[in-house]
């Protein structure tokens, strides 16, 4: 199959080629309710989604919502995640954000960009991830991987996560972009690895710039 010309056509073709590897691609943190992903996309910077999924029965049982959250101490939060990377700073958030969850949106987690970027703790890429999975909204989270494998598909060489974002939306639809971003990170976790990746087993490999190089 030849080389896709044009970013825009290797963008679909990535998801193409992917979507036929990875057909029932998910989220890989435990969630039930779209605030308890939102508390675990919080832990999970920095962190892997193992870590993480490794203390949110515990927290989940804890705190099941923002109310008993927001009116813990920070002390007793952080026993709950103390495993994961940055805890100290990740319990301030989780208590800001419950606590802001109920003074500025009853309690519930708001469907807007601009609403869920005020959250204390919370950036694009994980307000994406809830928009786009747990609350069925467009979004396209992009995180090291994703940005890694678009640049080596020459898809974009931009190393922001907000532009690349903003030059992948537009070439898929809406309906995809979470889709995508899903199987992008599978595929860099377990073929497209960051140092030695497994090219003989991509499907992508026949335009990647990369490809049998690194």
């Amino acid at each position: 199959m030849a080389r896709p010309r044009t970013p825009a056509g290797r963008c679909r073709r990535t998801h193409m080629e992917l979507k036929a590897v990875y057909p029932e691609a998910e989220c890989e943190l435990n969630f039930q309710t779209p605030f308890q992903l939102l508390t675990a996309t919080i832990l999970s910077a920095q962190a892997t989604d193992v870590s993480v999924n490794k203390v949110t029965p515990a927290l989940f049982k804890r705190y099941p919502d923002p109310e008993p959250l927001a009116a813990s101490g920070v002390n007793e939060i952080e026993d709950y995640i103390k495993s994961i990377g940055l805890y100290r700073s990740k319990a301030k958030n989780l208590q800001g954000m419950a606590q802001k969850l109920i003074s500025e949106f009853g309690g519930s987690v708001p469907e807007m960009m601009a609403d869920l970027v005020s959250l204390p703790g919370v950036g694009r890429k994980t307000a994406n991830v809830v928009r786009s999975v747990a609350l069925g909204l467009p979004g396209l989270p992009v995180d090291t991987h994703v940005g890694r494998l678009v640049r080596r598909l020459d898809i974009t060489q931009e190393t922001d996560p907000v532009k690349v974002e903003k030059i992948l939306s537009p070439m898929l639809p809406s309906s995809e972009r979470g889709e995508f971003s899903l199987r992008v990170i599978l595929h860099g976790r377990r073929v497209c690895y960051a140092r030695k990746p497994n090219c003989g087993d991509c499907v992508l490999n026949y335009f990647c710039l990369e490809a049998f190089k690194i």
